[in-house]
């Protein structure tokens, strides 16, 4: 078949689009001409990328619609004249079915977790996987499924996967979403589509409340879950711990990363590895396989200067992200740059980003650039929040920008986005 994505280097749709490649079809499709991180895994494969044209739209085509598109769109218009058309999350429920399918979903931590499982699942089992950060694998031989399932309008309440893991329940996409209570309900709605396990995180409150109609199972740091890690030890690069199951040793494990985070991820993981009676042993092994995804807190030391770059655009996650690198690296002063998604979610949260941004010893803003960030109207600007913070300020994300970054030669840069924050990084590389 072929298939046309419109918005092809989106998070999810990149890793979808390759998928559809390596099963055989024939895939291209359009977006915005400038580099994003996820159009790598396209750009080895050759697969063809268009800038946006409604002329590019064939009836031949099977059209998968990005879901920052709406309905008057000029591609989304012509292709829903003519051809067959799926929204992005559609036609992965579809797909989904085809398959032993395992749904990871949360407010955080969703792309984390998600690549943990495949590299878990992979040791046992023939596994494709998607995953938000553009890695996408499928081929005729697979067995299981792992997904990276987006709370995002809703749109994993489309899935019916055998098991589900949830990290968190914490309310995001305000834009959409009316309070905390339909945001949980949409949880809700999820959970009662799964047919054999769920696996939840009992220290969130939000987690707690859900009615589960299949058997579900706790995962966390506290011993009130069913599954949780005691005799925990870290250093600076790793972690070990006895993972427990209801007051009884299940295994030892040795795993190669830090941070609170990280461990209830990884919990989340073990737990369902447990239920699906994977060996120890073997999944032991293939943690120390992992590697973590593109843009989930990865480390560059250039220079003398340690570049951080994260996908974060949360306030929690913008919190945790601060707290870690201080932990890491607490001889360097932690320099912030953010550059937020989504006016709504600035204008929901400003306090909660100002008191998490304040944990760095210095704050820099970006504005809004991409074509969804003012989709509900919402009319403010970075100015907004950077008022809100004394001692920030807004960066031009230009070369102007990049020197005055520079000047931190030695110290610690965070570059914290769900958007294309790293151009400017690199920036400063060149002038360092």
């Amino acid at each position: 078949m072929k298939y046309y994505f419109i918005g092809i280097k989106g998070t999810g749709m990149a890793s979808l689009a390759v998928m559809l490649h390596q099963l055989g079809h024939e895939v291209c499709g359009s977006d915005l001409e400038k580099h994003f991180f996820t159009e790598d895994e396209l750009v080895k494969r050759n697969i063809p990328i268009y800038p946006f044209n409604e002329d590019n739209i064939k009836p031949e085509y099977t059209v998968i619609i990005g879901n920052a598109f709406l309905e008057d769109f000029p591609e989304v218009i012509r292709a829903r004249k003519l051809c067959k058309c799926y929204r992005y999350h559609e036609f992965l429920g579809e797909l989904m079915k085809d398959y032993h399918s395992i749904s990871i979903c949360g407010s955080h931590g969703k792309t984390t977790t998600t690549t943990i499982a495949k590299t878990i699942v992979s040791k046992f089992k023939k596994t494709g996987y998607l995953i938000g950060d553009g890695e996408g694998y499928l081929d005729k031989d697979c067995e299981y499924l792992c997904v990276e399932s987006d709370e995002f309008r809703r749109h994993f309440a489309g899935y019916h996967p055998e098991y589900a893991i949830i990290t968190n329940i914490e309310i995001d996409h305000v834009d959409y979403f009316k309070d905390e209570d339909d945001y949980f309900n949409a949880y809700q709605e999820f959970v009662n589509n799964v047919s054999k396990a769920v696996f939840y995180h009992g220290d969130d409150p939000w987690c707690k409340k859900l009615v589960i109609p299949v058997e579900s199972y706790s995962f966390g740091l506290s011993r009130d879950n069913d599954y949780y890690a005691e005799n925990l030890v870290s250093d600076r690069k790793s972690s070990s711990f006895d993972l427990m199951f209801k007051g009884e040793k299940i295994a030892h494990f040795d795993v190669p990363f830090v941070g609170d985070h990280l461990m209830i991820d990884t919990l989340g993981v073990l737990s369902m590895a447990h239920q699906m009676g994977l060996d120890p042993q073997g999944v032991e092994e293939a943690l120390q396989s992992y590697v973590g995804p593109k843009r989930r807190y990865i480390i560059e030391e250039y220079k003398d200067t340690i570049f951080v770059d994260d996908y974060a655009h949360h306030p929690t996650e913008v919190k945790v992200t601060i707290e870690a690198s201080r932990k890491r690296y607490p001889d360097r002063k932690v320099i912030a740059i953010f550059k937020p998604h989504r006016a709504s979610r600035v204008l929901y949260f400003a306090k909660d980003f100002k008191n998490a941004l304040e944990k760095a010893d210095e704050i820099y803003l970006l504005d809004f650039t991409s074509i969804d960030d003012k989709q509900d109207g919402t009319d403010i600007d970075i100015t907004y929040l950077a008022n809100m913070i004394p001692g920030s300020h807004v960066l031009p994300e230009n070369d102007e920008g990049a020197k005055i970054l520079a000047k931190y030669k030695g110290e610690c840069l965070v570059f914290m986005s769900s958007k294309d924050i790293y151009n400017i990084a690199e920036k400063v590389k060149e002038l360092l």
